[in-house]
């Protein structure tokens, strides 16, 4: 599809508007800010989003209610990636993330919708500023946390993960044992086992294309794990969890 005519379309009326966009070194600056945990900065800055939301932003639907949805959207999905180039889990924060989109998809008032992006805002920083305080010079093993969730499918290494991330194999195994409190190994194995209980409480994907997909050598391994460490199977675990309506073992 060729956008070229509305292109130059909003281009000139956004001219002839005297519109100006806010500049990506600001907008960037305030991400910076969440991610670093300052706090009292990201409140001062709440209170200039609630007297100017509209300044310098484009619009992105016709419907007031949904242009507010669409800048909330957007707003956690690049959040949530500075913090986790910053050091937060790949899971927490696009999880957390899931959870403010789906919010923002059930509200309906403007109004709430604003609060809710400053509440947002403050919740990742207040969450990086505990990481900061507990996991200080901890940046190698949260990479490679999410280094591990990112390859979840595949036969995993630690010589893999450290090659990654630039550092010495033994190095990375000693850091991570003692920040994460278990080996390599058996972090990957417990991701796994985390990652399935989600599928299986919010999807409908057979057993066998969930122990496929997170790299289990069979059905019969994914199950044996599975119940190894949760204590039920996962036939038992959707049945108290998940869809009613999922295939059961």
């Amino acid at each position: 599809m060729n956008t070229n005519r509305d292109l130059n379309y909003r281009l000139y009326l956004q001219r002839e508007e005297g519109f100006h966009r806010i500049s990506f070194s600001s907008e960037f600056e305030k991400y910076k800010i969440i991610s670093s945990g300052d706090v009292k900065k990201v409140r001062e800055n709440i209170a200039g989003i609630k007297q100017n939301f509209y300044q310098g932003q484009g619009t992105l639907s016709k419907d007031p209610v949904k242009n507010v949805r669409y800048h909330l959207i957007v707003a956690v999905a690049l959040i949530s990636r500075v913090c986790v180039e910053n050091g937060m889990s790949h899971d927490l924060a696009y999880t957390l993330s899931d959870i403010y989109i789906q919010r923002a998809d059930e509200c309906e008032r403007i109004d709430r919708m604003i609060d809710m992006l400053g509440e947002m805002q403050l919740d990742y920083a207040e969450r990086m500023r505990e990481i900061k305080k507990e996991h200080v010079g901890s940046i190698h093993v949260r990479k490679c946390m999410d280094y591990i969730y990112e390859h979840l499918q595949e036969k995993m290494t630690i010589e893999g993960a450290a090659a990654y991330l630039q550092i010495h194999p033994t190095y990375l195994s000693k850091l991570f044992s003692k920040e994460v409190g278990m080996p390599f190994r058996q972090f990957i194995i417990h991701a796994r086992v985390n990652a399935a209980k989600n599928m299986l409480a919010y999807s409908d994907f057979s057993y066998l294309e969930i122990s496929l997909s997170l790299g289990f050598s069979s059905q019969s391994a994914f199950t044996s794990t599975f119940r190894r460490l949760t204590g039920m199977t996962p036939g038992k675990y959707r049945e108290a969890f998940g869809n009613s309506t999922a295939e059961q073992i």
